[in-house]
């Protein structure tokens, strides 16, 4: 048995090892440098940002390698999309962490657009660290105004999908969708059904224990996806206030949004289809297509082509998979 002394060594020398901090890059511009620029006061011990780049064509990742000794990049062969990206860098970096090259307990997913108040991965730190039943710790996550986006939800059951898809672009109040965003108050920290993907601190061993992102998942609910998948494992997703980050979200999807609206709606039925699976089910989840049809055509403005039959809809939403 090791001595007090001994563990505090061991647990002195896991945290020299460096936290291993993932970003998904794509042509991020100056984002990433301001993401690396709060880096310093983010924590007190060192770290490693590895750019899993997925086809950068602005040179933001490799300028920010060839200026910065703890900055590198891997290329992923091409736009492979967010959650098989961030599968590819820990996959890249599972050697490291085997040999006590990296932190072994822990890494950090963030977006490029994210900038970090002092202190906050420290605070992430010291939440996942309260119970090893916590596979992901993530932060608040605040507005330009200061107000906190709601990061930490339940996560969407099919009635709650449908009302909130088909209801809150005309009602935000709506009762499915403040269902869908229960346990609003983001000034306390506590478990919820999943965590923005935006910035999440996650245990290996969780990561493991569910096979990390299912890259059936472009973009869009890979986060709810994951969460959920960490609850059905035994894991707990705990959301950590007094950890903050600025996020300037929405800056890509309100210029492209002819793709991230189909895409959006694609990966909630998909996320749905998977919880539903049974052939009785298949009405619901009818309703739930032709319901987020009906969204996407009211955000982007036309009307949607009705379907005849719910094999179409199938086939029609899984061609990507």
């Amino acid at each position: 048995m090791l001595s007090p002394i001994v563990k505090r060594q061991v647990r002195d020398s896991v945290n020299d090892a460096p936290l291993a901090v993932i970003t998904v890059t794509y042509s991020p511009g100056g984002h990433l440098r301001h993401l690396i620029a709060s880096l310093a006061g983010a924590t007190r011990n060192p770290y490693t940002l590895v750019c899993a780049d997925n086809g950068s064509t602005d040179g933001a990742p490799q300028r920010a390698a060839a200026e910065h000794d703890f900055v590198e990049v891997l290329p992923t062969g091409g736009n492979i999309g967010y959650g098989a990206a961030i599968n590819a860098a820990v996959g890249a970096l599972r050697g490291r962490r085997d040999a006590g090259a990296i932190n072994p307990d822990y890494f950090l997913i963030v977006n490029p657009d994210v900038e970090f108040a002092p202190g906050s991965i420290d605070e992430l730190v010291r939440c996942i660290e309260v119970s090893p039943h916590v596979g992901a710790a993530g932060p608040r996550i605040e507005e330009a105004d200061g107000s906190a986006y709601p990061s930490a939800r339940e996560v969407p059951g099919l009635t709650t999908g449908i009302g909130h898809a088909l209801l809150y672009d005309l009602w935000p109040g709506n009762p499915f969708s403040r269902a869908y965003q229960a346990n609003a108050n983001m000034h306390v920290q506590r478990t919820a059904g999943w965590l923005s993907g935006a910035c999440l601190l996650v245990r290996w061993e969780a990561f493991d224990a569910i096979g990390g992102f299912d890259e059936r998942y472009f973009m869009y609910l890979e986060d709810i996806d994951f969460g959920d998948r960490l609850t059905r494992a035994g894991w707990d997703n705990l959301y950590c206030p007094s950890s903050v980050i600025l996020h300037d979200q929405g800056h890509v999807a309100d210029k492209h949004r002819r793709v991230t609206v189909p895409a959006h709606h694609a990966s909630a039925y998909r996320f749905q289809r998977d919880r539903h699976p049974h052939a009785w089910q298949a009405p619901l989840r009818l309703a739930l297509w032709l319901g987020l049809r009906v969204r996407g055509a009211l955000q982007l403005g036309f009307r949607p082509r009705l379907v005849k039959s719910k094999a179409l809809a199938d086939q029609t939403t899984t061609k990507d998979e």
